[in-house]
């Protein structure tokens, strides 16, 4: 089935692009979407791109009764030849199936939908900005459509991708970040959906994210679901401490979401030679190495950030400046890296990028 042609609808009118230079996070979109059904009887199937257009359900559908739902979200980069890139895209469908598997949804192709993704991004090429700092966000996400009020999986489901020129996620861009330390509310627990990407997870979120931003910080640390002291993500973005030399994040540990850019950091680091350890981190220990200055920085990864330091993390009364507020060496390093990898202004000696034809 791969390689097999996807039935285009073509669009009537063309909308006309965004000034690159202004462009905000998802809130432009491409004139196209691609969509593919599932049933029970015929499994996935007639994949197609058509006109980006509102889409209808009917009042039933289980999506808007039991959030049986997962997404995803990676990017399309213009390299300085023209060529579009993506970054390891195959991973990102790999972890919506781990996704889906969570939460009752059948699962796709691997190559087949990586193979439609390659189609429809190739269609839309015109639409990857060139601007420093930009990209073409790609969010694949999949909905239980069944018209059914009965608590059981849904026997239909639709996917869909939809695309958006986007520029920087934080409007701080590589510059760092504070971040509050939540304590009242929890965002996952082991054994729950917080390894998926999942629509409830992160709605449930924007209580704490408002109590955070209403105080003047831009994200939130989350700690563990039991006893509120391990350390497990910051909002949309895994966390890395660099404590004594020691690049730290919090281990995968069925609560935390598998990050791409986590993966890639880690592994850019080993090739570095620096040590990176996986192991369980208390709040109470990040704080005392800022105490003794053997806290030498903090930073997030995530697909729409790449890399984010942080400059400032409050927790409790405790008010702690990471680095005199300036971005870190590593964190520097790392954003560099990576994104001259994914823009193609640095070799990608892993095989980590795939041209769009």
């Amino acid at each position: 089935m791969v390689n097999e042609k996807v039935k285009i609808i073509e669009v009537e009118d063309k909308k006309p692009k965004p000034d690159p230079n202004g462009l905000m996070f998802g809130r432009h979109f491409t004139d196209y979407m691609f969509t593919m059904d599932y049933s029970t009887e015929l499994g996935w199937h007639e994949a197609r791109i058509v006109p980006y257009e509102a889409i209808t359900l009917d009042p039933a559908s289980m999506i808007f009764h039991y959030g049986q739902t997962v997404f995803e979200g990676l990017k399309a980069y213009r390299t300085e030849d023209e060529r579009v890139l993506l970054f390891r895209p195959d991973k990102n469908i790999e972890r919506l199936n781990q996704s889906s598997e969570r939460l009752s949804i059948p699962k796709v192709d691997n190559e087949q939908v990586l193979d439609y993704l390659l189609q429809f991004i190739s269609l839309e090429k015109d639409w990857v900005p060139s601007s420093e700092g930009t990209s073409l966000y790609i969010r694949p996400f999949i909905i239980a459509t069944e018209p059914h009020l009965g608590l059981s999986p849904s026997s239909t489901y639709k996917l869909i991708v939809i695309l958006s020129p986007v520029g920087s996620y934080y409007p701080e861009g590589i510059n760092p970040v504070s971040i509050f330390v939540e304590e009242s509310y929890v965002r996952a627990v082991k054994g729950g959906t917080g390894t998926a990407k999942t629509a409830g997870n992160y709605s449930a979120s924007y209580i704490a994210q408002k109590k955070a931003s209403n105080n003047g910080f831009s994200q939130v640390l989350w700690l563990d679901a039991l006893e509120k002291r391990y350390v497990e993500e910051v909002g949309s973005m895994n966390v890395f401490f660099k404590i004594n030399g020691e690049i730290i994040t919090p281990a995968l540990n069925g609560s935390i979401l598998e990050g791409i850019t986590r993966m890639s950091a880690i592994e850019l680091m080993k090739e570095w030679g620096l040590t990176v350890t996986e192991r369980r981190i208390t709040i109470e220990e990040v704080v005392k190495a800022a105490k003794t200055g053997e806290l030498e920085e903090i930073f997030g990864t995530g697909t729409a950030a790449v890399i984010s330091p942080v400059g400032l993390l409050q927790w409790k009364d405790e008010s702690i400046t990471i680095n005199h507020r300036q971005t870190g060496p590593l964190a520097k390093k790392l954003y560099d890296t990576l994104t001259g990898i994914q823009t193609g202004k640095l070799p990608d000696p892993f095989g980590w990028t795939v041209v769009v034809k």
